[in-house]
């Protein structure tokens, strides 16, 4: 039993409390440790495709925006591995998504403090106590052994699961299957005469671009259906990419709610279109095939809602209806791909212990102060902060990795009640309220 009260602890071990981890390591005054439940640090490994590239630059990495000269910045895990120049002379800001995993591997192999295997099953508040602080009961899962650890404040970083619609559920995973997976599954999926994309998406383009590579070894017919109204282009203009700077999470979070919940809907161009280089590659491919007439044996077709799949003899049958023009049809192909996005995880135990002690937004959006701190009806010292499920009320930026490293800077300097990182006031151009 760890009987001792730590400064903080983390729940989660991927890229953002990764970096809260690489950033609290040499302050020799803080003690935490982190846990996550899975069984070594593995990012997003069913997506990991060739050739695919993160849609931030290399400076969204653990530590940079804190500290450009720390051991863990992706540029010196490139000089840790002699690719320095290889980076240099491949001329893109943005990192290819196979070694942004290795590079957080690289980093998780160095730090201390990280226990994978681990899953927090319970968080209990002893508010009463004369130092009140959070008991996490925590289950070793090659042991099948739960012990107790004792911190004053605790960092909730969970990350996000696949989304999948009940009525898309139970399938074989052969057969229909979650983006997640796609890379497990990919094989498999060659050998069918029909697959299927539904959804939308930079992950839908990128398997798309995938499959369709493979199309110059196999002969399967390749659709993508999508209920967006087409398939647009990611905004990259200089100014519009402001929108992710902490100068708009301080301007959109103090909105009202349902302003907060309407501008996200604004700037879906930010957050849901598809990397130029991606749409560009597809076009190109697809004109290539159509030379002298050739069938590319491929669907396109946007404003498209599936509503429903029903198993068939052979394959499936996909239950849709062009939403503009109210045309319900039928679809049938062999294999599914559900590019339909992800949700927060929540742990079980934040509801059935907290959902009467925290603050709701609406019946589902818990309120999250600007400091990341769940708040509570009644003020506390012993906090809980969450950077899982922000959208509603930090903006589209909750989810960027270019902002993770700021966010760390201010919930490091509000856990100690320091300025341990200088904080910048105005860091863009841009302005979203008159200053008065």
């Amino acid at each position: 039993m760890d009987q001792k009260i730590y400064d903080f602890i983390g729940i989660g071990i991927g890229p953002y409390n990764l970096s809260l981890a690489a950033l609290t390591e040499d302050m020799d005054d803080l003690e935490c440790i982190f846990f996550d439940q899975t069984p070594r640090m593995e990012w997003h490994p069913g997506m990991l495709i060739e050739g695919a590239d993160l849609q931030v630059p290399f400076m969204a990495d653990l530590v940079t925006f804190a500290d450009p000269t720390s051991k863990y910045t992706y540029l010196n895990y490139l000089k840790e591995h002699d690719r320095l120049y290889k980076f240099f002379f491949f001329h893109k800001m943005e990192v290819p998504r196979n070694e942004y995993n290795d590079y957080l591997q690289w980093a998780t192999d160095q730090i201390d403090g990280l226990y994978f295997g681990h899953e927090v099953v319970d968080l209990i508040d002893h508010k009463d106590s004369d130092q009140p602080h959070y008991e996490l009961i925590v289950l070793d899962t090659d042991r099948g052994k739960t012990e107790s650890y004792y911190s004053k404040h605790v960092v909730m970083a969970t990350g996000s699961e696949p989304l999948v619609l009940d009525n898309m559920s139970g399938f074989p995973n052969e057969d229909v299957l979650h983006t997640s997976r796609y890379l497990f599954e990919k094989e498999n999926l060659q050998k069918s005469d029909h697959i299927t994309i539904v959804g939308s998406g930079q992950s839908a383009a990128e398997i798309f671009y995938d499959l369709l590579e493979e199309r110059e070894h196999a002969e399967f017919h390749l659709s993508w259906l999508t209920r967006s109204e087409g398939i647009f282009q990611l905004e990259s203009a200089k100014l519009g990419q402001e929108f992710f700077a902490p100068d708009y999470v301080d301007y959109f979070h103090q909105l009202p709610f349902k302003k907060r919940k309407e501008t996200l809907d604004t700037l879906d161009p930010l957050r849901k279109g598809i990397d130029y280089s991606t749409l560009n590659g597809i076009y190109e491919m697809l004109y290539h095939y159509s030379v002298g007439g050739e069938d590319p044996r491929i669907t396109i077709q946007p404003l498209t809602e599936v509503n429903d799949i029903e198993k068939q003899d052979e394959g499936y049958l996909l239950k849709c209806k062009q939403w503009q023009e109210e045309l319900e049809f039928d679809y049938q192909t062999e294999k599914i791909i559900l590019a339909t996005g992800y949700k927060p995880n929540i742990p079980e135990w934040l509801i059935n212990r907290y959902k009467d002690d925290i603050v709701w937004e609406n019946a589902k959006l818990f309120k999250v102060n600007r400091n990341y701190e769940l708040a509570f009806k009644e003020p506390r010292e012993h906090k809980l902060y969450v950077v899982t499920n922000l959208e509603h009320s930090h903006g589209t930026a909750a989810t960027n990795l270019g902002l993770a490293v700021q966010r760390n800077m201010e919930i490091i300097n509000d856990l100690t009640g320091e300025e341990r990182f200088g904080i910048e006031q105005s860091k863009i151009f841009q302005q979203f309220r008159p200053r008065l």
